[in-house]
C-alpha cells in the first residue's frame, strides 16, 4: 500500500508539468469520496467520477440546478467493484485505479486522462452552454487521427469535420456523405482511446473543424456524461468498448449464407420462381427478403398494413413452408410508419399508439410514401402491439425482420414521445426499435436466434443483435469506392455487420457486369453477403448472362466454403468485440500512414483482402503488413511483409491473400446452410517458421447462447516447425451439453517444398500426396470423437 500511495504521489509530480487547460470562469470548492465513485464539487455544479474498470472511466457534470440522471440508452455494464485510490497536495488531486487515472488541478481547475502513466486527453474548457447548445470540450494532440461519429463517408480520418449527430438517409451517395443514416457521439483516436459520449439528443460533434485542436460534443439538451476508455491494443480498446455498451450476440448460422433480394418481389409467384431459379443454377441460397409488396400492391398508400395483402401473396403459409423445406429463411420487411390510408390507422389512432402533438392528438404529415403518424415505441402498448405482428408472423414461419426507414426517414421535430421531443429520442429510435423485437425474442422464442436488419441505431445496438447496412448507396464504381471504409470505421465503433446491398441500390441506367461481379467477390469478405437493388436492373446473379452468373456462382461457393472460418470469426466477435473487418493498423498501429488507409483491409486474422473499385484495371499495388509471410489465396505465390507490390488482377477474383501460419477450416459448399456439416473438414495450413494456431468454433447454428449453454465445440490447430519437420497438434474442447462428431480431416499444407519422406498420425505412418507443380502436400486422416490428433511431417 505503502509503495502504491508513493507511486501516486510521484505521478503528482509528473502530472504537474503536463499542460492543463482551465475553465473560464469555473472555480474549485471541495471532494467527496464515495465507495463506487468520486466527487468534485465547483462553483456552478459538481463533476462526478465513476469507474467501471481499470480501462473505463466515466464522467458526469451536473450543472448547480439539476440533478444527475443516471439513466443510458447505450450502456449496460455494470461497475466493477475496482479499487480506488485518491491522493493531492495543494493544487492537484489524482483519482486512480490500477489502469485508468484522473488528475484534477484545483486552481486553475482542469481535468485529464492518464493510462500507464501516459496523458490520454483533457478537458478544455470542460462543460459550457453556447448558442442553443450545451457542450463539453477537450484539448487534442496536435497529431491524432480521429475516427468514429458513425457512418460517414470522409475518408478514415474524420479530423477536420463538424459532424452533425441526427440519423439521415443519403439516398445514392457515391464518395462523399457527411450525414448518413447511422450517427454515434463516438470517437476514436489514433492514439489509442474512446470517448463515447453517452447521451441521446441530437447535436455535433466538432472534430477540431476549426483546426485549434479542439474536440467538441455538442447538444439541445439531455445529459453531461461521457466515458472515456482506454486499451493496451485496438482489440483490447474495442473489447472495453463493447463491455461498455453490450457484446454481438452470435447471429444464427444461415446469416451467413447468401440472400436473394430486391425492391421488391411484388408477389408470392415471382418470389418463388426466383428462388427456384437460384436452386436450378446451383447457386447457395439462405434466406429471401420480401420488400413493402407483402402487405400492399403499390408502393404508396399502404405502408402500415402489416399484413399478406392476399391478391399478390395467396398462400403465405404454404410459401413460407415451402421454402423452409428448401432451407431458405423467409425475411420481411416492416416500417414504423403507419399511413392514414392503412387498415391499421383507426386501430392505433383508438389505441393511442402514435406519437402526438403538443395537444396530444396523432401527429400527423406528408412523406413520400403517404401521410401518416409514427409508432411512438415509448410507451409501453406501442410496444406490445408491435412485437405481437412480430410474434405472430414468427410463428408463422418468418426466420428474420427487416427494419426499414428507422432514422425514423422523417420525423418533424414539432413530434412528441412518451420519454421526450422527436429531437430528443431521434438518435436512438432505430436502436429501441432493434431492442424491442430482440427482447421479444428472448422473451417468447428463446431457443431462436433472431435476425434483425436495420438501416440505423445508436450507440451499443450491436447488444442487441443488430444487423446494420450502409445505406441506398448509388448502383455505380463511386457508390463500391467507400464500402470498405464505412465498414471499418463501424467496426472501430462497435458495429461489426455492417455491409452494403452488393451491387449497388440506388440509379444505374445499364447493367455493369465488371461493377457487379467485383462487388459481389468483395461481398465473400464482407460479414453479410445480400445483393439488393432497385428492381429495374436485376440485383440477383440468376438473371444475369452465363458469364457474370458463372462468376457470381464462384464468389458465392467460396463463400459457403469459407462458413467454418467466417463462422468462428462471428464467435470471437460475439466474446471480444474484435470487428470481423479490420483496420491493417491492427497489425502495425506505429505506422502512421495506415490510419488513412482503408482499400484493403484484414478478414479476420488471417486474410488481407483489397477489393478492386475502379474499371478496367489490369494490376494494383498493395501494401503487406510486415512480420509476416504473404500467401496468395488462390495462386500461393509468397509476398514478404513489410513492403507494397503491384499483383496482376484477374477476373474470377479480387486479390486475397493469407498470413503465414495461417489455418483456414473450410468444406465444400452446400446448396444452403441446412446441409452444413464439418464432418468432412478442409484445414488449409500456410508455413511459417514459428510456431503458431487456429481454431473452428461449431454449434447447431439456432441456440442463443450456446457457448455459454455449453452446447458447442471448438476445434484447436497447432504448428511448430522444428529443422525439416513440422509438428501438428489437433485438439478440442466440448461444451458440456455438446455431442461431438467423428470428422473425416484432410490437411492441406501449402508451399511444401518437397515431398516428405514420412508422414506419421499418433505415431503410425500415415498416406499423404504432393503435387510438384502446386507444391500442395495433402494428409487425410481420421478424426475421432474423443481423441486428440498428433500429425508429423519430415
Amino acid at each position: 500500500m505503502k509503495n502504491r500511495i508513493l507511486s501516486l504521489v510521484i505521478l503528482l509530480c509528473v502530472f504537474s508539468y503536463s499542460g492543463f487547460t482551465q475553465h473560464q470562469s469555473r472555480t474549485f470548492v471541495d471532494i467527496k469520496e464515495y465507495k463506487d465513485r468520486f466527487e468534485v464539487i465547483t462553483s456552478d455544479g459538481y463533476y462526478r467520477f465513476m469507474p467501471y474498470s481499470d480501462k473505463i472511466m466515466e464522467t458526469s457534470f451536473i450543472p448547480e440546478g439539476e440533478n444527475y440522471t443516471s439513466k443510458s440508452h447505450a450502456v449496460v455494464l455494470s461497475p466493477s467493484n475496482i479499487k480506488t485510490e485518491v491522493v493531492q497536495n495543494e493544487n492537484q488531486i489524482l483519482y486512480s485505479t490500477p489502469g485508468i487515472s484522473v488528475k484534477i488541478t484545483k486552481n486553475p481547475l482542469g481535468v485529464s486522462y492518464f493510462f500507464n502513466g501516459q496523458k490520454i486527453i483533457s478537458e478544455k474548457e470542460g462543460y459550457a452552454k453556447t448558442e442553443g447548445y450545451e457542450a463539453i470540450s477537450f484539448d487534442l494532440d496536435s497529431t491524432e487521427k480521429l475516427f468514429g461519429g458513425g457512418a460517414r463517408v470522409l475518408g478514415m480520418n474524420r479530423r477536420g469535420n463538424r459532424l452533425q449527430l441526427y440519423n439521415r438517409a443519403h439516398y445514392g451517395y457515391e464518395a462523399h456523405s457527411e450525414l448518413m443514416n447511422f450517427t454515434m457521439p463516438l470517437v476514436v483516436s489514433s492514439k489509442m482511446y474512446t470517448i463515447h459520449f453517452d447521451n441521446a439528443p441530437i447535436g455535433y460533434l466538432d472534430l477540431d473543424s476549426k483546426g485549434d485542436n479542439t474536440l467538441k460534443y455538442e447538444t439541445i439538451s439531455g445529459r453531461k456524461t461521457y466515458q472515456v476508455v482506454v486499451g493496451d491494443s485496438w482489440e483490447d480498446l474495442i473489447d472495453q468498448y463493447t463491455d461498455l455498451t453490450g457484446k454481438q450476440p452470435l447471429p444464427p448460422r444461415w446469416a451467413f449464407g447468401n440472400f436473394s433480394s430486391r425492391f421488391g418481389y411484388h408477389s408470392e409467384k415471382e418470389t418463388r420462381e426466383t428462388v427456384n431459379k437460384f436452386f436450378e443454377d446451383s447457386i447457395p441460397l439462405d434466406a429471401v427478403i420480401i420488400d413493402i409488396y407483402w402487405f400492399g400492391r403499390d408502393i404508396k398508400d399502404h405502408m402500415g398494413n402489416l399484413a399478406f395483402f392476399k391478391d399478390s401473396f395467396p398462400t403465405p403459409q404454404k410459401m413460407i413452408n415451402d421454402f423452409k423445406e428448401k432451407g431458405v429463411k423467409t425475411i420481411l420487411v416492416t416500417e414504423p410508419f403507419i399511413l392514414t390510408t392503412s387498415k391499421r390507422w383507426n386501430e392505433v389512432v383508438e389505441k393511442d399508439l402514435l406519437a402526438t402533438d403538443s395537444a396530444g392528438n396523432p401527429f400527423t404529415y406528408d412523406f413520400y410514401f403517404g401521410n401518416t403518424g409514427l409508432l411512438d415505441i415509448y410507451k409501453p402498448e406501442t410496444r406490445e402491439w408491435f412485437w405481437n405482428i412480430y410474434k405472430k408472423y414468427t410463428n408463422m414461419g418468418i426466420g428474420g425482420w427487416w427494419g426499414d426507414l428507422g432514422e425514423p426517414e422523417v420525423h418533424p421535430s414539432e413530434a412528441e414521445h412518451a420519454i421526450g421531443s422527436a429531437n430528443e429520442v431521434h438518435n436512438i429510435y432505430g436502436h429501441d426499435w432493434t431492442r424491442l423485437i430482440y427482447e421479444g425474442y428472448q422473451k417468447d422464442f428463446p431457443e431462436q436466434r433472431p435476425f434483425i436488419l436495420m438501416r440505423a441505431g445508436y450507440s451499443g445496438s450491436q447488444h442487441y443483435g443488430i444487423i446494420p447496412w450502409t445505406g441506398d448507396v448509388s448502383r455505380s464504381w463511386g457508390g463500391l469506392k467507400p464500402q470498405t471504409e464505412i465498414s471499418l470505421q463501424m467496426g472501430l465503433q462497435g458495429i461489426a455487420y455492417m455491409h452494403s446491398d452488393l451491387g449497388g441500390f440506388a440509379g444505374g441506367e445499364v447493367f455493369d457486369p465488371e461493377l457487379y461481379t467485383r462487388w459481389l467477390q468483395y461481398g465473400v469478405f464482407q460479414p453479410i453477403y445480400r445483393p439488393h437493388a432497385q428492381e429495374h436492373i436485376a440485383s440477383e446473379p440468376v438473371f444475369h448472362d452465363d458469364n457474370t452468373k458463372a462468376l457470381a456462382r464462384e464468389a458465392i461457393k467460396l463463400r459457403y466454403s469459407l462458413l467454418p472460418y467466417n463462422y468462428t470469426l462471428a464467435f470471437d466477435n460475439s466474446q471480444t468485440g474484435t470487428p470481423l473487418m479490420r483496420p491493417l493498423f491492427f497489425m502495425e498501429p506505429e505506422n502512421d500512414s495506415l490510419y488513412l488507409e482503408s482499400d484493403t483491409y484484414f478478414w479476420g486474422d488471417n486474410f488481407l483482402v483489397s477489393p478492386i473499385k475502379e474499371p478496367g484495371i489490369k494490376q494494383k499495388t498493395i501494401y503487406f503488413p510486415k512480420k509476416y509471410m504473404w500467401y496468395d489465396f488462390f495462386n500461393n505465390k509468397t509476398y514478404q511483409g513489410g513492403k507494397s507490390y503491384t499483383v496482376n488482377l484477374q477476373e474470377d477474383h479480387i486479390p486475397v491473400f493469407v498470413k503465414a501460419g495461417s489455418f483456414i477450416p473450410m468444406i465444400e459448399p452446400v446448396q444452403s446452410t441446412k446441409d452444413y456439416s464439418t464432418r468432412d473438414l478442409k484445414i488449409h495450413y500456410y508455413p511459417t517458421t514459428e510456431s503458431s494456431s487456429g481454431k473452428l468454433y461449431d454449434d447447431d447454428g439456432i441456440t442463443p447462447q450456446a457457448y455459454k449453454k455449453g452446447k458447442y465445440e471448438i476445434l484447436f490447430f497447432n504448428a511448430k516447425p522444428k529443422n525439416e519437420s513440422i509438428l501438428f497438434e489437433f485438439n478440442k474442447e466440448v461444451g458440456t451439453k455438446y455431442k461431438t462428431i467423428d470428422r473425416n480431416v484432410e490437411l492441406i499444407i501449402h508451399n511444401f517444398g518437397a515431398e516428405p519422406q514420412i508422414v506419421k498420425v499418433n505415431g503410425k505412418k500415415a498416406s499423404s500426396s504432393w503435387d510438384n507443380k502446386t507444391k500442395i502436400l495433402k494428409i487425410p486422416f481420421f478424426w475421432n470423437s474423443d481423441q486428440s490428433i498428433s500429425l508429423e511431417v519430415n
